[in-house]
């Protein structure tokens, strides 16, 4: 005879507009860094799960993309994986930047949660950088337009309130076996973290030189004898205008996201990583259904 289980095990859906603070959330909760950060709205494009522990609570916290108005084949993606994030969640928590306030991107997401069947949680995040007065009008007016289950505030920068928060979602879990190991913190695929560190520093060193004209593809990912990683990657670009920013005068910015990249990849994998880099010029990269695939996207026509 088994003994009854105490665990708990569900998904919290993780939804708001660009540069909410959704990721950073993410890996607060989850206690190391499992999803891409940058102070670009948009950073994050596919679904990407971490995986929180609390107590006998485990919490499968899938990021999302940002919901925005999408106008090209890459934002329709992006945009449909967010809601594709929310589907079968147990409980959905719409995050709002409680400094920028409650802009059309934020009301257009509340107007289509409103029919939704799942549990949904207000988490007004930022609030150490947000005006006290304005916060609770914020909370009062996004729970007049929904009625939330519950309202937290929190700063998943500082972790002020996110002791509070992590045990509510815990608490909100339904009752069952946990689906993956006690020391797994992502879903995401060893190739997939090594495209995604990479890219996170080609928007951290070139954050206002390359909007979002590029695309960082792992061609090859493989373990040397000595335990050490060896990744060879392709940075698509459109324009050789861009591919030129991406290189640097002499080679040295390429060389530079490669260093900061690589020694973050090391630190992540806990083994010596060499990273190999070249940027190429596909000025249809965003319609090639090989590479959504190679980032976790769904084709979208």
């Amino acid at each position: 005879m088994t003994e009854p289980t105490s665990q708990s095990c569900g998904v919290v859906a993780i939804v708001g507009a660009p540069n909410a603070g959704k990721s950073t959330l993410v890996n607060a909760l989850v206690g190391q860094k499992v999803a891409i950060v940058s102070p670009k709205a948009q950073t994050t494009r596919a679904r990407l799960m971490g995986i929180a522990i609390e107590g006998d609570a485990q919490l499968l916290l899938v990021d999302t993309p940002g919901i925005f108005t999408p106008e090209r084949r890459l934002d329709r993606a992006m945009v449909a994986a967010a809601w594709e994030g929310a589907e079968g969640a147990d409980l959905i928590a719409l995050v709002v930047d409680a400094k920028g306030g409650i802009g059309p991107k934020v009301h257009a997401i509340i107007n289509s949660l409103r029919n939704r069947p799942e549990r949904k949680v207000l988490i007004l995040n930022k609030v150490d950088i947000a005006d006290k007065p304005r916060l609770l009008g914020h909370a009062a007016k996004l729970n007049e337009a929904l009625a939330f289950d519950e309202t937290y505030f929190v700063s998943a920068h500082t972790g002020d309130g996110l002791p509070e928060l992590k045990a509510a979602l815990a608490g909100a879990m339904p009752a069952g076996p946990w689906h993956f190991p006690e020391d797994q913190v992502s879903d995401a695929t060893e190739r997939m973290i090594a495209a995604e560190v990479t890219r996170e520093q080609l928007y951290l060193q070139l954050h206002a030189e390359l909007p979002y004209a590029s695309a960082v593809e792992t061609e090859k990912y493989s373990e040397r004898q000595d335990g050490s990683v060896e990744i060879h990657q392709q940075i698509l670009v459109a324009r050789d205008t861009q591919r030129a920013i991406v290189l640097g005068k002499g080679g040295a910015r390429i060389k530079e996201i490669g260093a900061r990249a690589r020694a973050e990849l090391s630190r992540i994998m806990g083994v010596p990583v060499h990273l190999y880099l070249h940027v190429k010029v596909n000025p249809k990269w965003e319609e090639d259904r090989s590479l959504y695939r190679e980032i976790g996207l769904d084709w979208v026509d």
